[in-house]
C-alpha cells in the first residue's frame, strides 16, 4: 500500500492511497476530518462528505471486494472524493432491476455531489464525487 499526503505552504491538501488497502469507514472518515479540517471546512459540507466517503468506501468493502484506492483532496472550489475498488459493476440505482434491494447509498451521494463519475478501468473502478465548497462574499 502507498500513501501520498498532499501538503503546501503548511496545510494538508489531500491524501491518496493506493493498493489493496483494508480502509474501513472509520478510518476513511478520520482521514477526511483532517484533510477539511485543515481547509476549516466544517458544518453542513463536513456532514454531507463524510456520508459520501461513509457511502462509497462501505459500497467497495461490501459489493466489489474492498477498496483499492481512497483519496480525497480540498480544491478552492470544491472537496473531491475518490474511492477505487476492483469490481467493473456500475453502481445502480434503487429498483434497477426491482427484484434487487439496495441503491439507495448511491441515490443519496448523487444528492449530494455536485457531480459523480464512475472510470472503469481494466482491473475495477474509481467512482469520483465532486461536492462544492461555498464561497463567502466580502462585503
Amino acid at each position: 500500500m502507498g500513501k501520498t499526503t498532499y501538503v503546501e505552504g503548511g496545510v494538508m491538501l489531500g491524501v491518496r492511497h493506493r493498493g489493496a488497502i483494508a480502509l474501513s469507514c472509520e478510518e476513511a472518515r478520520d482521514i477526511t476530518r483532517g484533510v477539511l479540517g485543515a481547509h476549516g471546512v466544517v458544518d453542513r459540507l463536513l456532514d454531507d462528505v463524510l456520508t459520501v466517503v461513509t457511502e462509497l468506501v462501505s459500497n467497495a468493502r461490501r459489493h466489489a471486494g474492498g477498496v483499492v484506492g481512497f483519496g480525497v483532496r480540498c480544491t478552492r472550489d470544491a472537496v473531491v472524493v475518490e474511492v477505487a475498488d476492483g469490481s467493473r459493476n456500475r453502481p445502480v440505482a434503487p429498483g434497477t432491476p426491482v427484484d434487487l434491494p439496495g441503491g439507495f447509498g448511491w441515490l443519496l451521494v448523487n444528492r449530494l455531489a455536485q457531480r459523480t463519475e464512475v472510470r472503469l478501468r481494466g482491473d475495477g473502478k474509481t467512482i469520483t464525487a465532486l461536492l462544492p465548497r461555498p464561497h463567502v462574499l466580502s462585503p
